[in-house]
């Protein structure tokens, strides 16, 4: 009797919607030397529960870009299609001082004037769900800065965004902290089902905490290239990254596309190193 040979196909894993597009961005200012090009026909998607970094070198209109996301800035032309409510993070955390660390976060409800009954209660449990509940009569002097950080994240998450637009938003933190606190909110945003789209001039950072991270060029900045960042591992987070082999070719590559002679003056030290 013959075999039946037919190979059964697998169903294909239904892909996340697209959340967010950016189509053919450009932004130019006007100066009093002439016209500046600040970014050129930027073009990239983002899928739903992404987090995406985008790195460049300094005055490449990585902000500007994000603030054109956010609706905070105009742009000379092209398209942003966006899917969802957006969140901003910056690199301070803005509490105000005077305010207790609940009513920090219902800010964000109360300026849109959403403080509801059921969104209070959403706040609450935010504070509860992260550890921050017992502290929410303290005042922010009295918080760490990585708590802080932590409450500004919340305070975020209290309007209910499907987009977290960060800006540089861990540069304030020393070293120790701010490692802490990627691994945090990393955790948090996955946890909640948010997508991200993170600013930083920290490669380690962009390819601990990232999906994919979009290198732009210098001024203008245009899309340089696009990198899938897969560390192939179960319960990744932002510090087990750093340990794996990957990491290290991640860096390497991105690096050198930053700013090629830096690339070169690392590769001379590399070798200056390995011959003494």
């Amino acid at each position: 009797m013959e075999q039946d040979n037919k190979i059964e196909k697998k169903p294909l894993e239904k892909q996340p919607p697209i959340i967010l597009e950016a189509k053919n961005i450009s932004k130019t200012y006007q100066a009093k030397n002439g016209e500046i090009q600040a970014l050129k026909d930027i073009n990239f998607k983002v899928k739903q529960g992404e987090y995406i970094s985008i790195i460049g070198p300094s005055g490449c209109g990585k902000s500007t870009l994000l603030s054109i996301i956010a609706g905070l800035e105009s742009k000379s032309q092209g398209t942003i299609i966006k899917r969802g409510k957006i969140g901003y993070m910056l690199q301070k955390d803005n509490l105000l001082e005077w305010r207790t660390i609940y009513k920090n976060v219902l800010l964000g409800l109360e300026i849109q004037k959403n403080n509801t009954k059921e969104n209070s209660e959403y706040a609450i449990n935010l504070l509860k769900k992260y550890g921050l509940y017992e502290f929410k009569d303290k005042y922010p002097m009295q918080l760490s800065g990585g708590m802080r950080q932590r409450v500004a994240l919340i305070r975020t998450l209290a309007i209910r965004p499907q987009i977290l637009l960060l800006d540089e938003a861990f540069s304030a933190l020393d070293y120790q902290t701010r490692l802490m606190v990627t691994d945090d909110i990393y955790k948090i945003l996955k946890q909640e089902g948010i997508t991200a789209i993170m600013v930083t001039h920290d490669i380690s950072e962009a390819i601990s905490m990232s999906d994919r991270v979009v290198v732009l060029t210098n001024r203008p900045g245009t899309v340089n290239k696009i990198h899938e960042i897969d560390f192939e591992m179960e319960n990744r987070n932002p510090i087990n990254c750093r340990e794996s082999p990957k990491f290290s070719k991640y860096f390497d590559t991105i690096w050198k596309e930053l700013d090629v002679h830096v690339w070169e003056k690392h590769i001379w030290r590399k070798k200056k190193i390995l011959k003494t």
